[in-house]
């Protein structure tokens, strides 16, 4: 039998809903590019419910104990003598989310001899040092596409909110003005801006297709070309790094993964070759951007904008200049766990403890480390080594907030 340590956040201040704004969502059974929705053999939550929360457990208590596996749920995982922590001698499986990451360091690894799955409800595993799972012959997972389109919304939503000023002309009605021209001030339209995204995967991919009809000019850089057709259909243009991309848009959304190569890639260096006044979306992880870097380019008007749902750590320290800086948009790790990304991502986890518990195999598109390497979404997406510094930073911070 197993033991399942299963870190989730903290459920809402008001305590755990007892009802919802809609009924129902819509079930999505099939990926734009093909790819089938998660399908477990039956699940134990209704679609549409907080399940990412420490109470919605993510619908996975009856499963599991009905087969005798322990679960523990947690929101305790940073510092000394946390929760997390304190179950690392003897747990089997490790299950978190990249909203609220259980920071799986080389450290911890060690301290958990008999971990042999992480599993991320989520997509984006890079808060495991991957390098350690494969020495130690760990498998990760995480369920792929789960949430892309629920990114890809968040960021078409943020370019405009930044760009049209949506946020502090809200913020004019709720104090009772009507003070127009404070609202228009830095107010622009998009139509005709240069967007381009770094990294064209499953989300950046589908920014690219969401933004098409804004009659914008779209521009990409990724190490894997698209196919011409497909940069034919959206009238693409393709740029070999992201110095080339960068300087020519008026707004960049950050979309790949964080490993050794994209650590800290925006500093200070590189935000002075962008354009003057351009805006910076970043949903994919807060240590592709240089925190104090980015807070002085938007000082100094280097940057128009930044916004972004992404933090290190997380959670953020209440000092954290990104809560304070002017004209950002940024909300705590929202993107990919809307309500209706949170019944995919329940159901692929569910479906990836079946097949673990049955020894029958994991999807390959879900798969990151396998049999000691890379795999799968792991080897097109990840390099080896630690990019994340995890638990360690994560305390140093809280420690000097």
């Amino acid at each position: 039998m197993a033991k399942i340590v299963c870190v989730l956040y903290d459920d809402p201040v008001d305590g755990y809903p007892q009802s919802y704004a809609r009924d129902s969502i819509p079930e999505i059974r099939v990926y734009p590019d093909g790819q089938t929705a998660p399908s477990p053999e039956a699940i134990d939550f209704l679609p549409g419910h907080l399940l990412g929360s420490v109470s919605g457990e993510l619908g996975l208590r009856k499963f599991l104990e009905a087969q005798g596996h322990t679960l523990i749920v947690t929101s305790d995982k940073d510092g000394e003598g946390c929760e997390l922590d304190r179950h690392l001698h003897d747990v089997d499986i490790v299950i978190s989310q990249p909203f609220w990451p259980a920071y799986l360091t080389r450290e911890r690894i060690a301290k958990a001899p008999r971990l042999k799955l992480a599993l991320t409800a989520g997509i984006g595993s890079d808060h495991v040092d991957l390098q350690a799972a494969m020495e130690r012959g760990i498998t990760v997972a995480e369920i792929t596409y789960c949430n892309s389109i629920s990114v890809a919304e968040h960021v078409v939503m943020m370019i405009l909110g930044l760009v049209r000023n949506y946020i502090p002309s809200y913020q004019w009605v709720v104090k009772g003005g009507w003070n127009i021209a404070d609202c228009v001030a830095r107010s622009y339209d998009l139509e005709g801006m240069a967007v381009g995204t770094i990294a064209a995967g499953r989300i950046g991919l589908a920014v690219l297709r969401r933004l098409k009809p804004f009659d914008v000019k779209l521009h990409y850089t990724d190490r894997h070309r698209l196919a011409p057709e497909v940069e034919q259909e959206l009238n693409l243009t393709f740029h070999p790094n992201v110095e080339s991309m960068i300087r020519v848009c008026d707004v960049v959304t950050i979309n790949c993964p964080l490993h050794p190569e994209t650590e800290h890639m925006f500093d200070e260096v590189m935000l002075a070759k962008m354009k003057r006044g351009a805006y910076v979306i970043n949903t994919a992880r807060g240590k592709i951007c240089d925190r104090d870097a980015i807070a002085s380019a938007l000082e100094s008007g280097q940057l128009a904008g930044y916004a972004g749902d992404v933090w290190f750590p997380q959670p953020a320290p209440q000092d954290h200049p990104w809560r304070s800086m002017p004209y950002h948009g940024m909300t705590p790790h929202i993107s990919g766990t809307s309500l209706s990304a949170q019944a995919r991502y329940a159901a692929g986890v569910r479906e990836v403890l079946e097949c673990w518990f049955d020894a029958r195999p994991i999807r390959e598109e879900y798969l990151i480390v396998d049999g000691g390497k890379l795999a799968g979404m792991g080897a097109h997406s990840y390099s080896k080594g630690d990019a994340t510094g995890g638990s360690e930073e994560a305390a140093r911070f809280k420690k000097t907030a």
